[in-house]
């Protein structure tokens, strides 16, 4: 078993003869950070966790390949800029690969650029975060990716109406 910071899970004092877990340890979904840098790591793994994810983490972009498939994740945030492999490959074979192309990518990069975020797209990320990044929006996005459903606008931004027939203008009365 690793230290705290690499799985966080929730287990009884005590129970009871006969008691179940269901309801007690019913977590948010398993995340895997991947970071080789440990503070940004161990930042987006303990708000994670405070959440109520079950969080793993790997220091590089091989590392999450290696341990991907025993950890099985809902979803993995993702660095970019990464030694042995970077998160733009790592990303690839995530969805290269049937047995890991269902789980949920944030990249969570400080290649702010246009065409990184278009890459980011290209290479099969559900999601792009720029660092710095507001810890409040990171788990927005990792709950509703792990939950499986559509990314919502950033609060910061207004919603957009669903589209609608065009309203006929008013008639003389």
């Amino acid at each position: 078993m690793g230290s705290p910071l690499t799985r966080s899970r929730r287990v009884p004092r005590h129970r009871p003869e006969g008691a179940t877990l269901t309801g007690v340890t019913h977590g948010l979904g398993r995340v895997l950070v991947v970071d080789d840098d440990e503070v940004i790591r161990r930042l987006i793994a303990v708000n994670l966790q405070l959440e109520g994810f079950d969080v793993e983490t790997a220091v590089d972009g091989q590392d999450c390949l290696n341990r991907v498939s025993e950890i099985d994740p809902d979803v993995i945030t993702l660095d970019v800029m990464m030694p042995r492999l970077d998160g733009w490959e790592t990303a690839v074979q995530l969805r290269k690969s049937p047995e890991t192309a269902h789980i949920r990518v944030v990249l969570i990069t400080a290649r702010a650029q246009e065409d990184d975020k278009n890459h980011g797209s290209r290479v099969g990320a559900d999601a792009y975060l720029t660092k710095p990044f507001d810890p409040n929006e990171m788990i927005r996005v990792v709950r509703e990716l792990a939950s499986a459903t559509p990314l919502a606008p950033p609060s910061s931004q207004p919603l957009t109406p669903p589209s609608s027939p065009p309203l006929a203008p008013p008639g003389p009365p």
